[in-house]
């Protein structure tokens, strides 16, 4: 029975750790949503929830939320497909390859937003100064300071540099898939398109599942790209909600406010992340 309770003897720091830098600012959070912690009058009360339904603002920035989620995780799956296919072929210097690929993954997201708000900078900037050599425009474009440009711009940022994550699970489900499959479909004189419909789409299936989950819920909570390339702006064009809570709770101090936000997120996300759930399940079963 003693040696039973050793493996959670080694992993008992970690969980502690994990209680005390998650678990503790969830249940905060959670607390300051109901006005009952951290606020000048506690008390029951639903007040924060109820403002969110008339917030225009609050709205604004979920349906952003949405789009951008929806357009940036397609991309990553159309791109991080495309590139693990390429990847997985029997090419010269592969591994420098797939150095070069993973390179966006490893720029911290405030440093590519750095990056990315230089590139679209009105006047020294790289992308408009190939448009105006290229003659593609006649003027500088002001990418960063138009709504729609802004949030197109974001999009875009976060494309690049989000889409090595799925392409590294998808890598790994191809370079999982039995050779012998593909030389049975050979025998059956399948073409490319079908040994890519009926071999490998099917052999995908579980990584695309857990890939497009993890990555809708990283995504959903992104900040620093966003933060650190438009701020929001202009105005709350390109403001998502992880932005906006953390206006609430740092800029303008409304931590109810801010923590029910927090909470409406997670628990949108715990119901996203449900399929990942109960296949992670399923294996180990």
């Amino acid at each position: 029975m003693r040696d039973n309770y050793k493996g959670y003897l080694f992993i008992l720091p970690a969980l502690l750790m994990l209680v005390v830098i998650l678990g503790f600012p969830a249940l905060a959070a959670f607390l300051q949503s109901f006005n009952l912690m951290w606020v000048a009058k506690p008390g029951f009360s639903l007040g924060a929830y109820r403002a969110l339904v008339d917030d225009a603002e609050f709205l604004h920035s979920l349906f952003n939320t949405v789009v951008f989620v929806v357009v940036v995780v397609s991309s990553h799956l159309v791109v991080g497909l495309s590139i693990a296919l390429l990847l997985n072929m029997d090419i010269k210097f592969k591994w420098m390859w797939r150095v070069v690929a993973i390179l966006p993954w490893t720029m911290p997201d405030v440093i590519g937003g750095l990056v990315w708000r230089f590139m679209f900078d009105t006047l020294p900037g790289i992308v408009n100064s190939v448009l105006l050599r290229t003659h593609l425009t006649t003027e500088p474009v002001d990418w960063l300071g138009q709504p729609g440009l802004a949030f197109f711009a974001v999009i875009l940022a976060e494309s690049w540099r989000g889409y090595p994550y799925v392409m590294l699970i998808l890598l790994a489900g191809l370079q999982s898939i039995p050779r012998q499959q593909y030389e049975a479909a050979e025998l059956d004189g399948c073409s490319a398109l079908q040994k890519f419909m009926y071999v490998t789409m099917p052999n995908l299936k579980h990584m695309f599942i857990i890939s497009l989950v993890l990555d809708t819920v990283w995504e959903s909570r992104l900040f620093g790209m966003v933060y650190s390339m438009t701020g929001g702006g202009p105005g709350y064009s390109s403001q998502i909600l992880t932005l906006l809570s953390y206006k609430q709770y740092f800029q303008f101090f409304n931590v109810s406010y801010g923590a029910a936000m927090a909470v409406v997120l997670a628990t949108v996300l715990f119901f996203i992340s449900l399929p990942y759930l109960r296949l992670s399940m399923r294996q180990q079963i």
